[in-house]
């Protein structure tokens, strides 16, 4: 099915390239004139990392003003490891559809890129790769360029450092940097060079920048950069706030702001489209201050503090101007936004779980989805770890189990669904037709000998963040 979906893809690109035309819809694209699209995906950053969602801990002034001028999202959901949000992300599909493995992706799977490169856009990827070592991968996918940490080089081959001291993959050649350099500038450097190249012409970017992802190392900007002290990683304000996190959170900012102020200098701002997400929860056990509240992070876990990331759009030319949208995105959602404002088709054929949130970004009111769906796995031999439907206020797990979230946002206390009245009732009798839905979603070809999961999959789970905190 995959070979097929890629085929077709591949076919209508070659009849649009020959007329020189993008793919337009059946209908005028809501947006005329092509922008340009960057989608930048800050690793391991929940939604408690911003400080336009309430956080006190960190300086985030970039991305508040972005959100401030912009359209800020409350309800947008990742998965909780990297390598599943990105399949979702990059193809608009479920993972029960399409996933296989841990830091892989099929090779025959649709990207975004896939899509717009044969309508006129440019295509590049810098930064965090972990979808598969075969090193045609990137291009297969749809990226004309890329500068990559961990491809080519993964486990069990040593994976050199994504900070100090980097190795990486610049458009297929690894390079060791060996002066002290820090990988989150070198591609940054590279996503900036690339932008000033292709400036006179439509471009994507997907930016897939390596920060904040442990290990806690002192950045650039952080004193002991050059020489860390023994157990600086650790090292705490009397808060409980990680002093090299705050720097890393800091950091991520500061190149946010050299992103915007490229694009000010070569007078393109306007017309591009920016999306700033993260990728799934804040590493697990971080601690985080909002104001009186204390959250701590909880990457790999299929709860709020696992999957509730944070979403801004900024897109000065069309974009509503300070905005906050209670909206619900999944990561499902974003390769038929970014069609959208590109003006170009999703072939019917790939059968996309995703729903454009474009209207929302415009201001409007739009079609927005009343809930949204996760199928977790870690490795093959670990099985499925969680499955639910959710909303913000209720979830409701394959196994059966019911949370109100309202009250209980750690998923404490499962209430049994029988016994649900009201609000509740509705809730769950809506939830269980997504999981009707997605019953049998899982294509036989990639089928895991797996039971059905517990209803928060916590220890399974975190099996997997552990392999995900050594990428």
């Amino acid at each position: 099915m995959l070979k097929k979906q890629r085929d077709i893809v591949k076919m209508a690109g070659l009849g649009i390239a020959a007329l020189g035309f993008p793919m337009l819809g059946k209908s005028a694209p809501v947006v005329p004139a092509k922008p340009n699209i960057i989608v930048l995906l800050i690793d391991d950053m929940g939604y408690e990392c911003i400080g336009a969602n309430g956080c006190t801990s960190y300086k985030t002034p970039v991305i508040d003003s972005l959100a401030a001028k912009g359209v800020r999202f409350e309800y947008c959901y990742a998965q909780p490891v990297c390598t599943p949000t990105r399949l979702q992300l990059m193809t608009g599909i479920y993972n029960v559809r399409n996933y296989t493995d841990f830091g892989e992706m099929d090779p025959n799977c649709v990207t975004f890129a896939n899509i717009l490169k044969p309508a006129g856009y440019a295509t590049c990827i810098s930064g965090k790769w972990q979808l598969g070592s075969d090193l045609g991968l990137p291009k297969k996918f749809g990226f004309d360029e890329y500068c990559l940490w961990q491809h080519t080089r993964t486990p069990p081959l040593k994976t050199p450092s994504r900070y100090a001291n980097p190795g990486l993959e610049i458009n297929g050649v690894a390079k060791d940097f060996t002066n002290n350099e820090y990988g989150p500038d070198i591609v940054s450097d590279y996503a900036l060079d690339f932008i000033q190249r292709k400036k006179d012409q439509p471009f994507f970017l997907y930016y897939t920048m390596m920060l904040t992802h442990g290990p806690y190392d002192p950045t650039p900007d952080s004193a002991d950069y050059d020489k860390p002290k023994p157990g600086s990683r650790k090292a705490t304000r009397p808060d409980g706030v990680s002093l090299n996190f705050a720097d890393m959170v800091a950091y991520t900012d500061k190149l946010t702001g050299k992103l915007i102020a490229k694009l000010d200098e070569l007078g393109i701002r306007d017309n591009t489209l920016l999306i700033i997400l993260g990728d799934n929860g804040t590493g697990r056990g971080t601690v985080t201050i909002m104001g009186e509240r204390k959250f701590i992070g909880g990457k790999g876990l299929p709860t709020d503090a696992g999957m509730h990331v944070p979403l801004i759009v900024s897109w000065p030319d069309k974009a509503a101007k300070g905005k906050v949208s209670r909206a619900i995105i999944d990561t499902t959602d974003f390769l038929p936004t970014i069609c959208e404002a590109a003006g170009v088709t999703v072939p019917a054929e790939l059968n996309i779980d995703g729903n454009s949130f474009l209207p929302q970004v415009l201001g409007k009111e739009g079609n927005p989805r009343a809930w949204y769906y996760s199928w977790q796995c870690g490795q093959k031999e670990k099985g499925i770890t969680a499955e639910f439907a959710a909303t913000p206020d209720f979830k409701l797990s394959r196994a059966g189990d019911f949370y109100d979230l309202r009250s209980d946002i750690e998923e404490n206390n499962p209430l049994k669904v029988a016994a649900l009245k009201g609000e509740s009732a509705t809730a769950a009798k809506m939830l269980q037709g997504v999981l009707d839905q997605y019953k049998n979603a899982r294509p036989a070809a990639i089928a895991l000998p797996v039971a059905v999961p517990s209803a928060r999959g916590k220890k399974a789970a975190s099996s997997v963040n552990k392999v995900d905190e050594a990428l």
